[in-house]
């Protein structure tokens, strides 16, 4: 609603498998080459996404990508091809050579894939540029930097694109969503709709106690009065009116942040925040009365530590075999769905 329609389809949806074409057991840890856990944690949460999994291991990208030096969408898919096939207990991140910076390093990646880091050396585009080897970082800043970047890869074949089009890769369909913004006017009650395209949702977890109640608060209504006014265009005038927002068009893969960091103080919210392995997105959308809108949780990424400045990155993620392994650098653990869902959660992965 409110958008023209796409004048092409980049991939068509009818494709995306939500379930596991090939079942097996979960593949090999990552090993943390100084403070990389943050980049660790993602990868295996994204490495054990059912319909990203299915598509990057049919090498489907990689047969038709036309793009000149580095493709994250290229990288990503070497990288799941040969952790989910990998026969050895834990191995060297592809995607971490976007965030190198030291020759030492360089040298490492060499002895390890070779190939990959002569083509990556010929075109350094980093995915994040203030990334640096052996600083702490945000999983959730990398994550989205790298989710980013792989529609930078799905759209690299395509130039002249209307912004409906872009919103058809495999990776928006994937991960993405429209929210909608209602402003109702106080005054006249004239409605002004506006949509905003997402791919993962943060919601303010400072006066919630569950994932469900965070959702509440996220659309919950906002009065705008005072200094906050609304210009409404009926009116011709300043107006106090309310603000609401509410899914519009739901992912097959929902990302929810729970915002613990404060970066100003540095502080962490480090409160329990339960959350659901079942989770019913109906009642946050704009159509809230329907048929229920089911996700299931198929990873966890966990921040242990006092504040965003230090601590540690793990997570818990549902392999194609449907059982639950914690996933800590190089190792990986059997654990039990009870255990991934007592979690201080900082990133949670819900799948249709």
């Amino acid at each position: 609603n409110g958008m023209a329609p796409p004048q092409r389809i980049l991939f068509p949806p009818e494709k995306i498998c939500m379930v596991w074409q090939q079942r097996q057991s979960p593949g090999a840890g990552l090993l943390n080459v100084g403070n990389t856990c943050f980049l660790n944690a993602v990868l295996q949460c994204l490495t054990y996404t059912p319909p990203l999994a299915n598509y990057l291991l049919s090498r489907e990208h990689s047969q038709a990508c036309c793009q000149q030096g580095f493709c994250m969408m290229c990288i990503m898919e070497a990288h799941v091809n040969k952790v989910l096939h990998s026969s050895v207990n834990a191995i060297l991140p592809l995607a971490v050579l976007r965030v190198c910076r030291c020759m030492s390093f360089q040298v490492l990646c060499q002895v390890f894939f070779p190939s990959f880091m002569r083509e990556l050396l010929t075109s350094f585009l980093a995915i994040g540029e203030h990334f640096q080897l052996g600083r702490e970082e945000d999983a959730h800043d990398f994550l989205r930097c790298t989710v980013n970047a792989m529609q930078r890869g799905c759209l690299s074949a395509s130039s002249n694109l209307d912004i409906s089009s872009q919103f058809t890769t495999i990776v928006h369909q994937i991960f993405g969503g429209f929210l909608r913004s209602r402003v109702i006017c106080f005054s006249c009650k004239a409605v002004s709709d506006s949509y905003e395209a997402f791919l993962d949702v943060p919601l303010d977890i400072k006066g919630a106690s569950s994932l469900t109640a965070a959702l509440e608060d996220f659309v919950t209504p906002e009065q705008l009065d005072g200094e906050n006014c609304f210009k409404c265009s009926k009116c011709k005038k300043n107006v106090a009116a309310s603000k609401r927002f509410t899914v519009h068009c739901a992912p097959k893969v929902l990302t929810a942040c729970l915002k613990r960091f404060d970066c100003f103080p540095g502080g962490k919210i480090s409160k329990v925040i339960e959350y659901p392995e079942y989770l019913d997105l109906r009642p946050y959308m704009s159509q809230a009365n329907g048929e229920p809108l089911l996700y299931s949780l198929y990873a966890v990424l966990v921040h242990s530590g006092v504040s965003c400045h230090g601590g540690h990155y793990f997570c818990y993620t549902k392999a194609s075999n449907g059982l639950w392994y914690r996933m800590d650098d190089e190792s990986v653990e059997l654990c039990c769905i009870d255990t991934a869902l007592r979690q201080q959660a900082y990133l949670l992965f819900y799948a249709r």
